[in-house]
């Protein structure tokens, strides 16, 4: 992962977008010697969000099955008919 100071970010902003979309690797900012912020391409970011998006289902999914909120295949197909109407 590459790092740049803010002031750089400041003055090669063109220069660090177009490396960065081009290679598509995240840029670690870096302000008085600390992590500011993660510069990300477009495409990433919202691939980045479909992936966290997905896992959030899954862990819904498991916390109803631990939670015992599950339906049998034929209640679920009813439900759905209804709901479909």
């Amino acid at each position: 992962m590459k790092t740049e100071l803010v002031t750089s970010l400041k003055r090669k902003a063109t220069e660090i977008i177009g490396q960065l979309n081009n290679d598509h690797e995240p840029v670690l900012i870096t302000q008085h010697g600390k992590p500011a912020a993660y510069l990300l391409d477009v495409e990433s970011y919202e691939a980045m969000e479909e992936r966290i998006s997905l896992l959030e289902g899954i862990a819904r999914g498991e916390r109803a099955i631990e939670e015992d909120r599950t339906l049998g295949h034929q209640e679920a197909k009813e439900r759905m008919n209804r709901w479909l109407k």
